[in-house]
């Protein structure tokens, strides 16, 4: 069924009994030509583009849980592509140009909403900072401004400007930037996706990976054996557990990261707003809560959820910036898995084992990218071999000394 004005009016006439299923709840098959480990939005984006964009429908996507279960569901909806480095910049906003035309692609409203990114800055060595940062993105065609005070206070009078460790002296803005809602992009690209004839299988749980002469074989999972002739490998902070059944060990440290939101309250925040002082974020859903977070906790973990010492610094950087929020109630927290890299950038491309191509590394950048990630690996497994965009984010860059370090910080993955 295609979604229109007219479908809409005509369910109502009809008491709305006359919608179909998004998409097939798919059982296993034996063989497939992709097996795609993975249900999140980058495992859904790549089997999408690899139907559309190449004519391979024989795919299927296998999700230990239920789609929308993973990081795609445990974000804070930030678009953006506002980076300085040359590879990330053309990725990202290759991203963001397929972001502004995902709903009339995939026939379903994932709600982008582009109400501009402003990194705020607190000192004139961030200025400058900020200042190359918007330059370089202009050299890039990306859209930039540097804001001074006066320009802030007028866009956002709610903020402490004049505090005495943080004053705020401007702000680096991306007009383009926004949000997107995390759920609806899961659902959108698994209904395009299956009206493509791709498999969905959800609770079928990867548990080995077969290996034969050299190459892939094929995937073991609860439901058993499925044959494949490629294997694509999108599993988020599961990474490295997958990757471990192929004997590939990668150099991945997964981490949690939190997020918050909080009652709803009338529109306030109409842009994303982040903190130069500390790393926080905050923006406004469409149901008026504030969705804000900060920092991956820190250690090595595989749960979803958070510590308390983080939940503490998330709501000091909060207070820092907004002291209004201490008037609102915090109504949920999640916890997302962060498959944080040695530099800060993901990871796209080929494998040492033939047949199996990796999707990982996303740190912070996971859900923005999205679109592009699936469009740029589907076009490496259809053809085995990289985009110019996912070129730089090859596997062997950290054996080669390519790396692509965005913040400077070294190959710490807790300071990404």
């Amino acid at each position: 069924m295609r979604y229109s004005i007219i479908s809409v009016l005509s369910q109502g006439l009809r008491g709305q009994k006359g919608w179909t299923r998004a998409w097939r709840d798919a059982e296993p098959r034996p063989q497939y030509d992709v097996v795609i480990v993975g249900g999140g939005g980058h495992g859904l984006a790549t089997a999408y583009y690899l139907a559309k964009e190449h004519g391979i429908s024989n795919i299927a996507v296998l999700e230990k849980s239920y789609i929308g279960s993973g990081n795609v569901g445990r974000n804070t909806t930030i678009i953006r592509s506002n980076y300085l480095h040359p590879a990330n910049a053309r990725f990202y906003e290759w991203s963001l140009k397929l972001w502004e035309g995902l709903e009339q692609d995939l026939n379903y409203n994932v709600m982008v909403s582009q109400r501009g990114v402003l990194n705020l800055f607190h000192s004139d060595g961030q200025r400058d900072a900020f200042a190359r940062r918007g330059n370089a993105m202009r050299l890039n065609d990306i859209d930039a401004g540097l804001l001074d005070e006066a320009e802030v206070r007028r866009l956002l009078p709610y903020l402490d400007f004049d505090n005495a460790r943080f004053p705020i002296r401007g702000g680096l803005l991306q007009p383009r930037g926004g949000t997107v809602r995390h759920d609806a992009v899961a659902w959108g690209y698994a209904r395009g996706a299956d009206r493509r004839g791709v498999d969905i299988i959800q609770n079928c749980e990867v548990t080995g990976i077969r290996i034969e002469r050299g190459r892939v074989a094929g995937v073991e999972t609860n439901r058993g054996f499925i044959r494949a002739g490629k294997v694509a490998l999108c599993c988020a902070g599961n990474s490295s557990q997958v990757a471990t059944m192929a004997g590939l060990r990668l150099p991945i440290e997964s981490h949690v990261m939190q997020a918050f939101v909080t009652e709803s309250v009338k529109p306030l925040v109409d842009m994303v707003v982040t903190f130069g002082a500390g790393h926080f974020y905050i923006s406004q859903s469409n149901r008026g809560g504030l969705v804000f977070g900060g920092d991956i906790d820190g250690y090595n973990s595989y749960a979803q959820r958070g510590n308390l010492p983080t939940v503490e610094a998330v709501m000091e950087s909060a207070m820092a910036l907004m002291p209004g929020l201490g008037r609102l109630r915090v109504l949920r927290q999640w916890g997302g898995l962060m498959d944080m890299s040695m530099d800060g950038s993901p990871i796209i491309g080929l494998t040492p084992v033939e047949g199996i191509y990796l999707n990982a590394g996303w740190c912070y950048g996971g859900f923005k990218a999205t679109p592009a990630s699936g469009w740029c690996f589907a076009w490496t497994i259809a053809r085995n071999q990289p985009h110019e965009l996912n070129a730089p984010f090859r596997l062997d860059r950290f054996a080669s000394g390519h790396v692509i370090d965005e913040k400077g910080a070294g190959a710490q993955p807790n300071l990404h």
